[in-house]
């Protein structure tokens, strides 16, 4: 974060929260509206009121639960993202680095070919978390066998497992999909796409998300220690050789469950901290819920333009985030290789 904007905001801590959560308001309204059939704000007060028409019962059965959980799944993937640019000490990590999101990806592409007898809005959620967690710790895993604790050898180890996934999630794909299942369908959720929930589904992923910010909390001030420096971390009393791999395992679980109910988004997870740490600063105690407030902005409205740019059809909202992503990926390359 720049000294200017430090500055500007040092005399007014609360100016920055209070404007991001005016733009999420701003965000999940326009959202609400948005769609193949555009709403407005009146329609979107009579359906929250319990009006009775087909298209408030659309609008409080459809649209609004969309919307939220866009803003949740968004809120989680901001938050993941923190979480391993924290423990890497890398501004450019992403939270699909360690294999996390490729393990849920895996999972949740078992619950969507294999006929299993469950419903599957039960067992896509269930098999993405066994799939996070089992790649999280195949990781760590590798990493030890390998002697390779730090960041860095996991980073290495992350890389390759997740590149192993990838091609057994596309053999699985080709092998499994038939013509009761559609590979279009399987290949629309890889690409990234919110799944709607029912109301019930959504106070679920509303709870995972709380239990996310609060599992992150409890590390945050790990994550600052080990900004300093592995060595000053440990002189602070940080043993890092367990909290390293323990930070790793929390930000994969908040990842698979944002890839549960979103897919692959790409590029939430990089964005969203950078935008939060010019906002409030680099300690997490601060930067990991305004990275979870932002990543809510950017996915809700990414979600709003892929259900509306093309309509009737619906662009992926990996595709959104992936065009809009790369760029600023590009920028904070360049900026960091002239630095």
């Amino acid at each position: 974060m720049t000294t200017s904007a430090c500055n500007s905001f040092s005399g007014q801590p609360w100016r920055p929260w209070l404007i991001a959560f005016a733009v999420l308001v701003c965000a999940l309204v326009l959202a609400a509206c948005a769609g193949h059939q555009w709403a407005s704000p009146v329609d979107i007060y009579r359906a929250l009121l319990g009006d009775d028409s087909l298209r408030s019962r659309l609008l409080l059965q459809w649209r609004l639960p969309r919307v939220a959980a866009a803003a949740l799944v968004g809120a989680l993937l901001g938050l993941s993202g923190a979480v391993f640019q924290g423990v890497f000490r890398n501004p450019l990590a992403e939270p699909y680095l360690l294999g996390a999101s490729g393990g849920a990806a895996l999972g949740a592409t078992v619950a969507l070919l294999v006929p299993l007898g469950v419903p599957q809005v039960w067992l896509l959620p269930v098999l993405a978390f066994g799939g996070a967690w089992g790649s999280t710790m195949l990781v760590l895993a590798v990493s030890r066998v390998a002697a390779a604790f730090d960041a860095a050898g996991m980073l290495l180890a992350g890389v390759a497992i997740a590149a192993m996934l990838g091609a057994l999630r596309s053999f699985l794909m080709l092998a499994l999909s038939d013509e009761t299942v559609s590979l279009q369908v399987v290949m629309s959720w890889v690409l990234g796409g919110i799944q709607t929930p029912a109301w019930p589904g959504l106070g679920l992923l509303a709870l995972l998300c709380v239990a996310s910010l609060l599992a992150t909390a409890a590390i945050a001030r790990g994550l600052d220690l080990l900004g300093l420096g592995s060595a000053a971390a440990q002189g602070f009393g940080l043993d890092v050789a367990r909290f390293t791999p323990w930070a790793v395992v929390v930000g994969s679980l908040v990842v698979a469950a944002a890839v549960a109910y979103g897919g692959l988004v790409a590029f939430v997870g990089l964005a969203a901290p950078h935008i939060a740490r010019w906002m409030v600063g680099p300690l997490h105690r601060v930067l990991l819920p305004a990275s979870a407030l932002t990543g809510a902005i950017v996915v809700t409205l990414a979600d709003a333009i892929a259900r509306a740019a093309l309509p009737p059809a619906e662009i992926p909202l990996g595709l959104v985030t992936a065009v809009a992503g790369g760029p600023f990926f590009i920028l904070l390359l360049a900026r960091r290789l002239r630095a």
